[in-house]
């Protein structure tokens, strides 16, 4: 079937191809626009191909990358279905595309948009691989080119450690046994379901730096930390005495009583349920009822067998979800940066001081040389970071719980420090808000680090397309608004706001 091209494509196309330079953004915006939003092609994405590569093959280099990029847009609208009519209509000119690819000079920023765009033919693996295996790419963009053109294998499929790149993993045999053991447990629906997810989390990242590179040039790929050799993430023995300090401002959760230590568990005194501590680590995540026994011989168990994910976040993962959420590409923002952002912001009165969110502790860190290890608390959802932490930070005290309901008495604490965490727990970051202000005492600081939406779709979408474990269907993140909103009605009061790309860096204050 022959379709007519669309007036008004042709038309943009054109005019992206011949507009001044410093009218290019405008001018793209206007042709992406016009035939896709979000993720959704318009009706004339169809009929727009045969323009839209007869514009990539006259324009400049300064502008082939971004139709490159628009036009592997149009070719993921098809996801997951890898033959759609308009992912055929993209993937005819498939020989323009490993041409251009294999010219020398056209830099980084044309290459990896087509990276990109060739990243969405699995049917064309071996042709593309031809070609990009002899161009001297970074491991990390060669081994997402490689695993979005592969294809599921049941008989041994190959999940889960594909972010930020599958490069970016050396797993050692307990690892290997450990993601065995879950995706056997998996049916064949959901053996897909990941399959896709984890192919959406490499075409965005893929996308994000092909992207932020075609409109702000080659990116500072600053060198990821190796992985320790070692991968004992064993939290130095303490019991429940280090948390004695702070007793008096934590609560039961699930009665919201006093707690004592006892015998190497945390009492409730109202409802007598017991909580255990196992390496300074006090869980407060199971239910009462199911507290019984040994529960600090239970807990142990369970920290034996906590993979070292705490330590591949702390070397690789993070500074990578950073450049992605932080449009973080050029290295506008340093680790540097964050730590005198903590020093000068983070003003506790009387009272603990609680890092929610705390992660592997690098922050952690940062917040105990600012107002003293003694005073901190370190909270978190996820085992194998809190694990990390303990170790880096054997003097300060950690809690496992639900950032959505805080286990501290009203008024009880100095200062609260939320860094890089508040997208974590989106669906719950307005009443994790309200759960600070409840337990910050009046004047104490809430200083926070968070991400919002990039205003530029294209970019939002990359941002947006990425599937972590608490952000199944896309990582949210936040409207600025909304954001000021919810502090607001928490009745905290914004003293600063800052963050280049789409950081954002807020200290509030509850004044009453």
């Amino acid at each position: 079937m022959t379709v007519s091209p669309a007036p008004a494509a042709v038309g943009l196309a054109e005019a992206f191809v011949r507009t001044a330079p410093d009218d290019v953004p405008a001018a793209f915006r206007a042709l992406v626009d016009a035939l896709w939003d979000d993720g959704v092609a318009s009706a004339d994405a169809l009929a727009a191909v045969p323009s839209l590569v007869a514009a990539l093959e006259r324009a400049g280099t300064d502008r082939k990358g971004h139709l490159a990029i628009l036009l592997g847009l149009l070719a993921e609208t098809d996801y997951p279905d890898l033959d759609g009519e308009l992912t055929r209509a993209v993937r005819a000119h498939l020989d323009l595309y490993l041409d251009l690819l294999g010219t020398e000079g056209i830099g980084t920023p044309l290459t990896l948009a087509l990276l990109y765009l060739l990243s969405h033919f699995p049917g064309d693996r071996e042709r593309v691989l031809a070609v990009a295996s002899v161009l001297g790419l970074q491991a990390e963009d060669l081994s997402r080119l490689d695993r979005s053109l592969s294809t599921l294998d049941v008989s041994r499929p190959d999940l889960g450690r594909v972010w930020p790149s599958p490069s970016a993993w050396t797993l050692n045999a307990d690892e290997r046994a450990f993601d065995q053991s879950w995706i056997k447990e998996l049916t064949p629906q959901q053996l897909a379901a990941n399959w896709e997810n984890d192919t959406r989390t490499v075409l965005g990242c893929t996308g994000a730096r092909a992207y932020w590179a075609v409109c702000h040039g080659e990116p500072r790929n600053l060198p990821e930390a190796p992985l320790p050799e070692s991968r004992d993430v064993s939290a130095p023995v303490a019991d429940a005495a280090l948390f004695a300090r702070h007793l008096g401002a934590l609560r039961c959760p699930a009665c919201r009583g006093s707690l004592a230590s006892h015998d190497g568990v945390a009492r409730c005194a109202d409802c007598a349920a017991r909580y255990p501590v196992a390496g300074g680590i006090l869980d407060l995540t199971a239910p009462a009822t199911e507290q019984q026994g040994d529960a600090s011989a239970d807990f142990l168990e369970k920290l034996s067998r906590v993979p070292s994910m705490g330590l591949f976040y702390e070397a690789v993962a993070r500074p990578a979800f950073l450049r992605v959420s932080g449009s973080n590409w050029g290295g506008a923002v340093t680790p540097q940066d964050e730590d005198r952002y903590i020093a000068d912001h983070v003003r506790p009165v009387d009272g603990p001081v609680l890092d929610l969110g705390a992660g592997a502790g690098r922050w952690t860190a940062v917040i105990a040389e600012t107002v003293g290890a003694e005073r901190l608390i370190a909270l978190d959802s996820a085992l194998p970071m809190l694990n990390v932490l303990r170790g880096r930070l054997p003097e300060v005290p950690s809690v496992l719980a639900s950032a959505a309901e805080l286990p501290f008495d009203d008024a009880s604490l100095g200062a609260v420090v939320c860094w890089n965490a508040l997208q974590a727990f989106y669906a719950d970051a307005g009443a994790a808000i309200a759960e600070v202000s409840r337990v910050l005492r009046p004047g104490g600081t809430f200083t926070l680090m968070t991400f919002r939406r990039s205003d530029d779709p294209v970019y939002g979408y990359f941002q947006s397309a990425h599937r972590f474990p608490q952000h199944q269907g896309g990582l949210q993140l936040f409207d600025l608004d909304r954001l000021r909103r919810w502090l607001a009605d928490a009745g905290l009061t914004v003293r600063e706001e800052s963050g280049p790309g789409t950081f954002v860096f807020i200290t509030a204050v509850r004044e009453h």
